[in-house]
């Protein structure tokens, strides 16, 4: 992982809660259309270790998508994601709701995003993550850009980010090496 600034690090070591946005973030943003109009939709395992991880070390994740399909709804299941809301129109006011639910304030909140939907939240919460290839607007007002492109590890990356914060990568993932951590799909 690349040094952080230690800005970021304070940023990261607050966040209770991981909102991903899911297409240009978990997926590389292609709708792909079967015969049948179904949505198919391609994800990242490695993500799904790093959102797994997340849980285990009780940091909180969720999906706030401005869309909805079947294949995201199976993942976000398959993942044991707690937090879900497909179709938003207005991320932030669903996001506000959450954290008065969970009792978690703004400078707790990391959201991924990627357009110009996911700007209101990135404006208003404690650490603001884009993708590399983000929209130009959005890079601009996140806190930190990802290595990776969307759909190419970049919940990983964020994983291992927050996760690193905390604590020595290699002391992180002994969880990830047992054998009941292959027990949720990833």
């Amino acid at each position: 992982m690349v040094h952080l600034p230690n800005v970021i690090k304070e940023k990261a070591r607050a966040v209770r809660l991981v909102v991903f946005d899911v297409d240009g973030v978990l997926t590389d943003g292609t709708l792909v259309y079967a015969a049948d109009g179904e949505q198919v939709k391609h994800f990242n395992v490695k993500d799904g270790v790093g959102i797994k991880l997340l849980n285990t070390y009780d940091i909180l994740t969720a999906v706030i998508s401005a869309k909805e399909s079947a294949a995201l709804s199976r993942r976000v299941k398959d993942l044991g994601i707690q937090h879900f809301f497909p179709a938003t129109k207005d991320k932030w006011a669903v996001l506000s709701a959450l954290m008065d639910e969970l009792l978690i304030g703004t400078e707790e909140v990391c959201f991924v995003g990627d357009d110009v939907i996911d700007l209101k939240v990135m404006k208003k919460i404690g650490l603001s993550i884009a993708p590399k290839d983000a929209f130009w607007m959005v890079k601009d007002h996140a806190d930190l850009i990802t290595d990776s492109e969307g759909g190419r590890g970049v919940a990983r990356e964020v994983a291992d980010i927050i996760l690193g914060s905390r604590m020595p990568l290699e002391e992180a993932y002994i969880k990830a090496m047992l054998p009941e951590f292959e027990n949720v799909k990833q």
